[in-house]
């Protein structure tokens, strides 16, 4: 069992909280955390322990180097920070950890002990995952808001309903704890070109980071990313216009993207797409799709 002493008080807190793994594609919703952390100037206020959730064969420690001399090991795990944004009447949890291993229902109750801790009083929980979408349209956010106000909130954050079936990660599980801990939970889903994932996705990022700023009603900074933005999108353009098979793909995705429910895709329907993609190619897989698969 963690346990979190000398945790501050805070002023009306509301959490954003992101992990890498299965949930993360492209690290989209992890780098929405991480960029608040410093825009923001956020402070370590606890951490869960480890030894309780993660498999350190599949996330490793990590030797690093302090002050150029003392060697210290940092272990994987989920950490919490306060951040103070300018002018706001609020501070801001900023939670940023990996998938857990193991024991996710423990996992997620030391999460909301936390939150209760503090007084958190909604969560707003940040995932992206793999979707048959255009990069030159708006990337899609999809996601789900309190039971008792899901089309009045859907409808003022523009979500697109998802009507998604199957596994879950711990985004997916720790929405449903919250809902069963009366802690209001509000989750959103960054669509990302599956032909396009390599991390970084800037432009995933900023559909995030546009959503939590409607939700926190503050201004949030967005820095570089707006032009980073246009850069992988510059980049995209590049190599349709050295591929003739993946521009007619987008064109493609372009003439559906107006369609409703827009859906995630499962493996089996990436893979059915990948396969199309080359057999279109004559079997051999473009630029464009290093590394995307």
């Amino acid at each position: 069992m963690t346990e979190f002493d000398g945790l501050p008080v805070l002023r009306s807190p509301v959490a954003i909280a992101a992990f890498e793994g299965w949930n993360d594609a492209a690290d989209a919703s992890t780098a929405v955390v991480e960029h608040l952390e410093q825009e923001w100037g956020a402070d370590p206020i606890a951490a869960l322990d480890p030894e309780d959730f993660y498999d350190f064969q599949v996330n490793r420690p990590t030797v690093l180097m302090s002050e150029g001399e003392t060697r210290r090991i940092e272990w994987p795990t989920t950490r919490f920070s306060v951040a103070t944004p300018p002018d706001a009447e609020r501070d801001i949890v900023l939670i940023r950890g990996i998938e857990p291993s193991m024991r996710w229902r423990t996992f997620c109750e030391e999460i909301l002990e936390v939150c209760h801790s503090l007084e958190v009083s909604r969560i707003v929980l940040l995932g992206a995952l793999l979707a048959d979408v255009p990069y030159t349209r708006a990337l899609p956010v999809s996601g789900s808001a309190p039971s008792r106000s899901t089309s009045e909130a859907a409808e003022r954050l523009g979500l697109t309903p998802t009507r998604y079936e199957g596994p879950t990660g711990i985004v997916g599980v720790l929405h449903d704890a919250c809902v069963r801990a009366d802690l209001e939970a509000i989750s959103f889903w960054v669509h990302v070109p599956h032909y396009a994932n390599n991390p970084p996705c800037p432009k995933a990022t900023l559909a995030l980071l546009h959503r939590v700023e409607e939700v926190l009603d503050l201004p949030v900074p967005t820095g570089d990313l707006a032009k980073q933005s246009a850069e992988w999108e510059e980049r995209l353009k590049q190599a349709a216009e050295q591929d003739a098979e993946l521009a007619e793909y987008v064109r493609e995705l372009e003439e559906r993207a107006g369609d409703a429910g827009l859906q995630p895709l499962s493996g089996d329907e990436i893979a059915q797409e990948f396969e199309k993609y080359l057999r279109r190619r004559g079997g051999q897989a473009g630029p464009s799709a290093t590394g995307a698969w």
